[in-house]
């Protein structure tokens, strides 16, 4: 691998794009500020290591030590970035 791909910046996706298994750290909350100030009251803050556990229209998420369902509407306003497997 060279250099330049080691340190090219991490795919960022919405929360819902996410496979079963696969972790990101949320970078940023986009949508109504109501919405948002809820997620970050559940634990999805700036910053924080999210797993998509299962699901699909409702999503199980791990996040903060605490497993969190989300229906898919909320995980549209949550933008990840990706972490390796």
């Amino acid at each position: 691998m060279s250099h330049e791909a080691h340190n090219s910046p991490a795919e960022r996706v919405r929360l819902s794009d996410l496979t079963s298994g696969e972790k990101g750290r949320v970078c940023d909350l986009q949508g109504e500020a109501n919405v948002c100030a809820r997620l970050r009251e559940m634990g999805f803050c700036e910053e924080s290591i999210v797993e998509r556990v299962s699901g699909n229209s409702t999503l199980l998420c791990h996040v903060c030590g605490t497993k969190i369902a989300l229906n898919g509407r909320a995980a549209q306003h949550i933008v990840v970035e990706k972490l390796p497997s």
